[in-house]
């Protein structure tokens, strides 16, 4: 009987062993670390909003948005989508894209610097 209690019906009826129960309880997180994330959250946005209150220009303005959207998104990604306890194959799979998505957007920007560069050069300031 006992045995019959520590058992947990998964999907499909299937029965799981009892130890697969507890490693389930074991993988929660304490609210602590939500609440320390959402003020964090919180401290971010309100700078975020700081930018714009205090009326910031050109590149310190875009410079601040994009590091302040980067540290909001990986806070999210790393605790609420527990990507920080993922394996880090997976932790690969999820960030490398977007990092060469960035270097590639990085290259383009200095070709068309380098582009409108030579046009003015040859065709005039038109």
């Amino acid at each position: 009987m006992a045995q019959v209690e520590a058992q947990d019906h998964g999907l499909h009826g299937h029965v799981a062993p009892a130890h697969s129960v507890s490693h389930a309880e074991g993988q929660q997180h304490p609210i602590k670390l939500y609440l320390v994330v959402w003020g964090w959250l919180f401290i971010l946005s309100a700078c975020s909003y700081a930018v714009d209150y205090f009326a910031l220009q050109g590149y310190l303005r875009w410079g601040l948005i994009l590091t302040l959207m980067v540290l909001k998104a990986g806070l999210i990604v790393a605790v609420f989508m527990h990507m920080a306890w993922e394996r880090l194959a997976l932790a690969y799979a999820i960030i490398i894209p977007p990092l060469a998505i960035l270097v590639f957007v990085a290259i383009m920007v200095l070709e068309s610097r380098y582009t409108e560069i030579t046009r003015v050069l040859a065709f005039g300031a038109g």
